[in-house]
């Protein structure tokens, strides 16, 4: 039994109840809440995005340091397979290939002019550009010249040349060759043959699509000849074309050699003709004009 004193307080108990989970579920929600709010405002570090709490790169860190290493100074893009003073920095050995083309004129010097005149002559070269400096070509020389009048009376012809060809490897030093006007020395030696070939008048017959009619030609009605080596040595001037750093690989040029046959002396008669006597040696003085690449 209760007393009528305890009755009243016994009627707030409910009420208290209530009050305290009302209090315990509020608190728990706010809590719920809280958890909830902090997961969303959260970056996700899955999804590669950077919190507060994580250091920041700075441009060293994170940009500078993954660039390669500056390279070395003089250092060049593919290896550095040929240094500065090569004339051509890579593309092979057909890079390095040149070639020369000419012709122009010759004299006799010395006792040759007794045994020789005046002619025309023209070449061929082709080589390899060791350096800027240096090439070495192999030349093929053709030289056509005339007898004189007393070579060709010995044998009782009435007219005459000499004709001479050759084989040699010569190398070519460019004194200055960074510049757009540049000077050269050359020289060499190798095969040299000579023909001395006397001619006479004979009839022939000219004839175009319509008739023929009768003339005269020089025919060779004898001749001698000689194998020797020789050799040449001279120097000459080159005008470089194109190139922004004169460079470019076309090149006019002209020369000047002296040129030294070996060929015996001899006093042959040819074929039935006279006696030509000619002295040992063949010494001319070639100018050519031509073009390099």
């Amino acid at each position: 039994m209760y007393s009528p004193v305890q009755m009243p307080r016994l009627r707030h108990i409910p009420t208290l109840f209530a009050a305290a989970c009302l209090a315990l579920g509020y608190g728990v929600a706010q809590g719920q809440t809280s958890n909830s709010l902090d997961k969303s405002d959260s970056p996700s570090v899955a999804a590669g995005e950077s919190s507060s709490s994580q250091p920041i790169l700075t441009g060293v860190e994170y940009g500078e340091a993954a660039l390669p290493a500056a390279p070395a100074a003089g250092s060049r893009a593919g290896g550095g397979q040929y240094d500065a003073d090569t004339k051509h920095g890579g593309g092979g050995m057909l890079q390095h290939l040149t070639f020369e083309a000419g012709g122009g004129f010759n004299g006799p010097v010395g006792n040759s002019s007794s045994d020789i005149t005046w002619g025309g002559q023209f070449g061929l070269g082709a080589g390899y550009q060791l350096t800027n400096h240096v090439a070495v070509m192999l030349d093929y020389q053709y030289i056509d010249d005339k007898l004189p009048g007393a070579v060709i009376a010995e044998t009782g012809a009435t007219g005459g040349n000499a004709h001479i060809w050759s084989l040699t490897l010569n190398p070519i030093i460019d004194l200055m060759p960074r510049r757009t006007n540049d000077f050269y020395v050359t020289g060499g030696g190798g095969f040299y043959r000579k023909v001395t070939n006397f001619t006479d008048p004979e009839e022939t017959d000219y004839c175009d699509y319509f008739y023929c009619e009768p003339g005269y030609t020089n025919e060779v009605v004898g001749h001698f000849s000689s194998n020797q080596g020789g050799w040449n040595v001279g120097g000459g001037y080159q005008h470089r074309l194109g190139g922004a750093m004169n460079d470019g690989r076309m090149k006019l040029f002209a020369e000047v050699k002296y040129l030294n046959v070996m060929t015996p002396a001899s006093s042959i008669a040819p074929n039935g003709l006279g006696k030509a006597t000619v002295g040992a040696g063949t010494q001319l003085i070639p100018v050519t004009f031509g073009v390099r690449w």
